[in-house]
């Protein structure tokens, strides 16, 4: 037996039995590797099997960015606005529900929940004061959130570009150079090209963000980031249980209704932080040079209750309802909630805290499905099975 030859023989009787040859730990991560983009290639073919599914809810988000050219009458304008938002937010939060992911999501504990409104009212405290002693931390915190919207685009765009371009765009890789190859651990070193190309275009988007150009000509990109990064957060995070998420959107509830109507944090912080956070869109003209040129609607009013409906979908797939399903009465009582709160902001000309209306909206929808279906109780002590749990069950 030559010395290159690394297989071991073993006899029984007359017989030779030829055992593999050893794995050396250079084979064995590329294996593992290897594995590990198998898997994901599975997992980014449900994606793109769901986008399908799905097209006509992203044919319609993509259509209502055509909206703000429509060039409507200015006295039409704040209608228009509102059924921009409200077409935004709702299919926003209705396909990052049913959307597949890559990737387990991230759990949120009863602690991190308790801690949420706590954690979040000393972030948005502490920016306001930073903007009243003249600091302005904008374009610091505008960069990273850039920043990760192109990564954030990168990702929801690959299963929506699978879908319009040829087959060999899920398939092909491109050979990185071995240096680049070897900076980024890659082995085999090969990157997948629809990847590259949608970083590409989050990059691009996130170029044309801070091209110098009034923001008015580019809300839209603006509006392109924050929902990438919408549709990305409600994937990664997971409530985990029932009683983690009334814990978070019962506490989210104060928190917006204190900072909205007791001080003038919240609106402060939201009219003077210019970072794609937020959608957004043109105010027709007037002649006061100080007033913010968008009416504005945040992502917070999209991902916290969107987090909750997307939790509803979870419920479904294990309890299995036979008279109403908790994901669409979620998805119902998000828009009635999102619609009283633009009819009360019409009435008043003030500023709402969304969550005043989405969080008790969506809470109930559930409780009262749970009567519905004669499955109160199942719904109150739900947890979401782990990702290990869900792969034996199946």
């Amino acid at each position: 037996m030559g010395q290159g030859n690394r297989s071991r023989y073993y006899y029984q009787w007359n017989e030779a039995i030829v055992v593999e040859p050893e794995e050396t730990e250079e084979e064995k991560q590329m294996r593992l590797e290897l594995e590990r983009r198998a898997t994901l290639a599975l997992a980014e073919v449900k994606r793109q099997d769901r986008v399908r599914e799905d097209a006509i809810p992203y044919l319609a988000l993509f259509a209502l960015q055509l909206l703000p050219l429509a060039g409507f009458p200015l006295g039409e304008q704040r209608f228009v606005s509102i059924a921009y938002f409200f077409g935004l937010a709702v299919t926003t939060v209705y396909l990052g529900g049913r959307q597949e992911t890559s990737e387990p999501p991230e759990r949120v504990s009863k602690s991190n929940a308790l801690a949420a409104p706590i954690a979040s009212s000393v972030s948005i405290g502490l920016l306001y004061v930073l903007l009243k002693m003249d600091l302005d931390p904008t374009v610091l915190y505008a960069i990273a959130v850039s920043l990760f919207g192109a990564l954030a685009i990168s990702d929801i765009g690959v299963p929506l570009l699978r879908n319009v371009l040829p087959e060999s765009f899920a398939t092909q890789e491109v050979t990185v150079p071995p240096k680049l190859a070897k900076a980024l651990d890659l082995n085999p070193p090969t990157l997948p090209v629809d990847g590259i190309v949608t970083l590409v275009l989050g990059l691009v988007c996130t170029a044309i963000y801070w091209a110098p150009v009034a923001m008015t000509q580019k809300f839209l990109v603006s509006n392109v980031i924050a929902w990438a990064l919408a549709m990305t957060s409600l994937g990664a995070i997971s409530l985990g249980s029932f009683q983690t998420a009334a814990i978070l959107l019962g506490g989210l509830f104060f928190y917006d209704i204190f900072w909205v109507f007791g001080t003038d944090v919240m609106m402060t912080v939201a009219l003077k932080v210019e970072a794609p956070v937020k959608f957004i869109y043109p105010n027709p003209p007037t002649d006061d040079p100080t007033r913010y040129p968008f009416s504005v609607l945040g992502l917070g009013d999209v991902v916290i209750p969107g987090l909750f409906v997307r939790f509803m979908s979870k419920v479904d797939e294990v309890l299995q309802p036979t008279k109403i399903s908790y994901f669409s009465a979620a998805t119902f009582a998000y828009a009635v909630g999102l619609g009283t709160c633009f009819v009360v902001n019409s009435i008043t000309h003030a500023g709402q805290p969304a969550l005043l209306y989405l969080d008790p909206a969506c809470i109930g929808s559930a409780l009262a499905c749970g009567v519905a279906n004669d499955q109160l109780k199942q719904v109150w002590e739900f947890e979401e099975p782990e990702e290990e749990e869900q792969e034996l069950a199946e």
